[in-house]
């Protein structure tokens, strides 16, 4: 029997293929993915790809992320991540679907001390998170079967053709023994897109609606990220050079509080070392896998 019919956007990237590989693993789910072959900035694609999928569910993880890429591309960083989130809250609103719009810390300037809820105003001064919060708003106004997630610093299972993560970035210096300049006034929460997966999927069949922070919990700087990924990885953790970032464009430290979650019980966020450790252990195991493939061909 059918349960959900889910069509994932931005498939092939961080989050999207976790959420591929997780929902998948449900039977009674019918998972859809598409990436680059459907423009999601042209409603006629969206509103065809609603008929032919027919999804109650809706998710969307596309998105132009790359925060100096879209300074310099302005119109079409809020192309993607504005205008087609409108077009997938409209068509999925016509559909009865349920539509969770994937979004991010970058909605906050950074400047405010403290950990920021979901209660908390948005301040966006990049190019990157306004448009981002620009899509939240079109998906509030336009689907109220919405759910908004916002996370920081997602980590991990992509394929090959994803943007390089920080996790890769430093495993790659680990591998080739150089070292790299980690900055120790960025800090924030470093979330995997396996348990930021795991707590969507969570939330796909309860009528929750509304905005949601889901990052790990606690805090570290970019450099302890990185001295932590190196020494669970079994690399030299002094590879990773602290420094201060004076070209932080005034931008600090965005902690998300998972406040909504904890109010209403429905999931629980790990602490981002715990999460971190299982990622590893998870990453070396396929590792030894891999190489031990290779070694036979």
């Amino acid at each position: 029997m059918l349960k959900n019919a889910i069509w994932i956007t931005g498939a092939e990237g961080r989050l999207g293929s976790a959420l591929m590989a997780l929902l998948k693993k449900d039977m009674e789910n019918k998972v859809v993915g598409t990436d680059l072959d459907v423009d999601i900035t042209k409603m006629e694609e969206v509103e065809q790809c609603i008929k032919v999928y027919r999804p109650n569910i809706v998710i969307n993880c596309a998105s132009i992320s790359d925060a100096d890429y879209c300074e310099q591309n302005m119109v079409k960083a809020f192309k993607v991540n504005a205008l087609g989130a409108r077009n997938l809250a409209a068509a999925s609103r016509s559909a009865n679907a349920k539509i969770i719009q994937l979004s991010t810390d970058d909605v906050f300037s950074g400047k405010k001390a403290g950990q920021l809820t979901e209660f908390d105003l948005p301040d966006p001064e990049s190019v990157y998170g306004k448009s981002k919060f620009a899509g939240e708003n079109y998906v509030k106004e336009l689907n109220p079967k919405h759910l908004i997630v916002r996370s920081s610093w997602v980590y991990g299972a992509a394929n090959e053709a994803a943007k390089e993560d920080y996790f890769s970035y430093v495993v790659k210096h680990g591998k080739s023994n150089t070292p790299f300049e980690a900055p120790l006034d960025r800090i924030g929460s470093p979330t995997s897109a396996d348990v930021l997966a795991g707590f969507i999927s969570c939330m796909l069949d309860k009528t929750e609606y509304g905005i949601y922070h889901a990052s790990c919990e606690g805090m570290c700087s970019r450099y302890e990220f990185a001295t932590a990924i190196l020494t669970l990885a079994g690399y030299d953790h002094e590879l990773a050079k602290g420094y201060f970032s004076v070209e932080n464009r005034g931008r600090i430290s965005i902690l998300l509080e998972n406040l909504m979650m904890k109010m209403t019980e429905n999931y629980s966020m790990p602490q981002w070392l715990d999460e971190l450790k299982n990622y590893v252990e998870k990453y070396l195991q396929t590792k030894g896998l891999e190489d031990e493939h290779a070694g036979r061909k």
